[in-house]
């Protein structure tokens, strides 16, 4: 009877310390029993392990064709280990594609600003000053050269509750919808981490007949949004022109 490969047993039982490592981090954040930090700190150190189960039991999966027995353990080893390894990985590899930035603004020169909003973010770390990093909007310029205001020939009126419609359409908690100021305030939950971004979209008509839409989507924590309110704000205003059945000027 051949032995059973030690490098697939061990592959197999890092990826398990792995995966529980992965869920315990995902739970504890997602039910706020620690702080941001310490929730990422444990999602990084499950990659690294998921990666190091993967090139263990790849070892594994070599010393099995030599002869030992294990191959449904090294299998096992790097199937556990690339799922752990995952959300640190393509987390890296998206945040290395992006500006570490987590305030994003159609309105760079005059971004919407929040006002019912301003309590619930009493005790997050990310400010709404816009004041770091010093180019904030060099860098979001750059790397989002496509997000504009979006303007239209269309009634403030009907595009304000065209707005807030979309908004609620996109799952948003709707903080405050006020017409007479125009701006509709509201907070975006993640699914799996329950991640919390505030969003403003403000609705103003600097001349008659012509209405603008601009809108603002902010991070809680984190220091870089890894480009999901730069998408958050694109399927907003896509969603907005189909309610509305108009196009951008």
């Amino acid at each position: 009877m051949a032995v059973q490969s030690r490098a697939a047993v061990w592959g197999m039982r890092i990826g398990v310390v792995a995966l529980i490592l992965l869920a315990l981090a995902i739970i504890a954040n997602r039910y706020e029993l620690v702080v941001f930090k310490f929730a990422i700190l444990g999602i990084a150190i499950a990659g690294a392990l998921g990666i190091i189960a993967v090139i263990v039991s790849l070892i594994g999966i070599v010393r099995v064709l030599g002869g030992k027995a294990g191959m449904g353990i090294a299998i096992a080893g790097v199937v556990l280990g690339l799922i752990a390894a995952t959300p640190f990985t393509t987390s890296f590899v998206k945040g290395r594609s992006v500006p570490p930035i987590h305030d994003i603004t159609t309105d760079l020169s005059n971004p919407p600003q929040f006002v019912a909003v301003v309590p619930l973010r009493a005790t997050s770390p990310n400010p709404l000053d816009r004041a770091a990093p010093a180019d904030l909007a060099a860098l979001q310029a750059k790397a989002y050269p496509d997000l504009a205001p979006l303007k239209l020939q269309e009634q403030p009126g009907k595009v304000f509750d065209a707005a807030r419609d979309v908004a609620h359409d996109m799952g948003w908690e709707i903080v405050a919808a006020t017409p007479e100021t125009g701006l509709i305030e509201a907070t975006a939950t993640t699914s799996l981490l329950r991640f919390k971004d505030d969003i403003v979209v403000r609705v103003v008509e600097p001349d008659a007949g012509t209405v603008v839409v601009d809108v603002r989507s902010v991070s809680r924590v984190g220091m870089s949004d890894l480009g999901t309110n730069a998408a958050r704000i694109r399927a907003y205003l896509s969603a907005l022109k189909a309610k509305l059945g108009l196009a951008a000027s």
